[in-house]
């Protein structure tokens, strides 16, 4: 994702924001006295990875496949699902089963009907090994989902079946209380059988491609843009106002702000499209709004590498920071100190996470930091503290905050720091294999359920990256998986964050949000704290 690259998952999720333009009919050609509805974009990572909804799983990426496509469900104004493709839908009482039942208007792009057979297709595809898809971990709440991905168990074991054209039923695993949620996202998608079933490459170029969204692909000039038009055949089409989105393929932050400043584009985003040198005075001065978003910066210790096998002195790292001041002198990108992992904005049907939750570091914490220490080292028998180097992926601003941690350990804990810059694949290899001491990392959502975040540190888990195990932290998250009463999970989980945040085999440093810039004519653009931007109903009020 852009902004560190759901996932956070993470929906990593990044999180990703986009932009709205001007333009008339299917034209850049402007007139003095008829305002163009021509939504003028950028994917600032270049190319898209896949625009197929099986394999999207980068923000840009889910960008343009969340504009092209609509699933079950979709998100509202208050990042809540609500019906979409589906008209109904019921859960059972023991909430295990799911039955959605499709509307009659649900159309593909080349007038055909969309049927519960491409939802129970396209879903399998996405467990399917064969498809390689990085969601695919997302649909192992569905019964069987995860055992026939890895080989276990057949197709047609996985709990998902088309009953009728118009009728999926859905068997879990276990309750998942925020699985209609994950229905909104975009590997949840449908896919149009008839065109996908046996092609090498269906979703490779414009030509045959297939879609049930708000818009449909118009033209694709691969490494340059992408144009989507109006879908005539959606079931809101009447509400659509936009006649064309067109999304630019520039990589340089410098070229992109220019554009933007000449119209060429309509919107931007930090670090995108906004070089980062810039961004503090747009904000100053009001040029750059700063939005919620989700996810975090956070810092792993390798708790089987000295020093950090001590839990003492790893807390002690984790109070020596001061992360107001990083946040404030260094990323000045008013983003907001972590002082805890789960980001605000996580939300459950009991509601916001963090709102019900508590902090578990501070900025005022050296002495205590000092003291930890001391224990610490009297523990272990040493007189002297280990090195510690401290892994990053080559980038400016990760270098800076690395640098400012170097400063503050070595001022507040005489700690004798090595920073250690890597370029992006053999970081993440490093991190991967625990070839690191300490190491700069991210966390961005795949879906906007607390639960998303804490799995990760589960024993097992592949996002872990720690060498910590915990008996009593697992537990806690098995217990919260299987917990059908909303309070009684949301505390497992608060539970969890604590063990977490007492053991200290990572420390938050500080919350992501978005930075953008926007033309002032651009309106009604749908933006998720977890999820893509919704362009559906956007609208040009004024020519630029």
């Amino acid at each position: 994702m852009k902004k560190a690259g759901w996932v956070g998952m993470t929906f990593l999720l990044a999180i990703s924001l986009m932009t709205a333009g001007c333009g008339g009919g299917g034209s850049d050609a402007g007139s003095s006295d008829e305002v163009q509805q021509v939504l003028k974009l950028n994917l600032s990572n270049g190319e898209p990875t896949s625009i197929d909804p099986a394999k999207a799983f980068d923000d840009d990426s889910m960008e343009v496949v969340n504009n092209l496509f609509e699933g079950l469900t979709r998100l509202d104004k208050n990042h809540q699902p609500k019906p979409a493709v589906a008209e109904r839908i019921e859960e059972s009482e023991d909430g295990l089963t799911y039955t959605f039942h499709l509307r009659d208007n649900a159309k593909w792009s080349n007038g055909e009907p969309v049927t519960a057979e491409d939802f129970e297709y396209a879903w399998k595809r996405v467990v399917d090994p064969e498809t390689a898809s990085s969601a695919s971990h997302l649909m192992f709440f569905i019964k069987n989902a995860e055992d026939y991905n890895e080989g276990k168990a057949s197709v047609d074991e996985v709990g998902v079946e088309a009953k009728d054209d118009k009728t999926l039923v859905v068997e879990l695993e276990e309750p998942t209380p925020f699985f209609v949620q994950l229905t909104a996202y975009t590997p949840f998608a449908p896919v149009y059988k008839k065109g996908v079933e046996g092609e090498k490459n269906p979703f490779g170029a414009a030509k045959g491609y297939v879609s049930n969204g708000p818009f449909k692909i118009k033209s694709w000039k691969h490494d340059d843009k992408i144009v989507a038009e109006k879908n005539e055949h959606y079931r809101e089409a009447d509400r659509v106002q936009l006649a064309t989105i067109q999304w630019k393929m520039v990589t340089e932050a410098t070229t992109a702000y220019q554009m933007y400043q000449s119209g060429e584009l309509h919107m931007g985003e930090a670090p995108g499209e906004i070089p980062t040198d810039l961004t503090p005075r747009l904000i100053e001065n009001g040029k750059a709004q700063v939005t919620d978003s989700s996810g975090l910066e956070f810092y792993r210790f390798n708790v089987e590498e000295e020093p950090f096998t001590n839990k003492k002195i790893r807390k002690a790292f984790a109070l020596a920071i001061d992360r107001k001041a990083i946040v404030e002198q260094v990323v000045q990108g008013g983003q907001k100190p972590a002082y805890a992992f789960v980001a605000p904005g996580t939300v459950s049907r009991a509601g916001d996470f963090r709102k019900n939750g508590k902090d578990y570091v501070q900025d005022d914490q050296i002495e205590q930091a000092k003291q930890l220490l001391k224990e610490g080292m009297e523990e272990e028998g040493w007189e002297k503290l280990p090195k510690v180097t401290i892994l990053y992926n080559s980038d400016d601003k990760h270098k800076k905050v690395a640098e400012a941690i170097q400063e503050m350990w070595r001022k507040h804990l005489s700690a004798d720091v090595e920073l250690q810059s890597r370029e992006v694949k053999v970081y993440f290899d490093d991190q991967k294999s625990g070839n690191y001491v300490v190491s700069r990392s991210s966390f961005l959502p795949d879906y906007n359920d607390p639960y998303n975040y804490l799995e990760s540190f589960q024993s097992d888990h592949s996002m872990n990256r720690t060498g910590w195990r915990d008996e009593i932290y697992d537990q806690l998250l098995e217990q919260a998986r299987g917990e059908t009463e909303e309070e009684k999970r949301m505390e497992l989980l608060h539970q969890a964050e604590a063990r977490l945040l007492e053991e200290m085999p990572i420390f938050p440093l500080y919350y992501y949000n978005s930075v953008v810039i926007q033309k002032p004519g651009v309106k009604n653009i749908l933006r998720h704290i977890v999820g893509p931007n919704d362009y559906r109903f956007a609208k040009i009020t004024s020519a630029e």
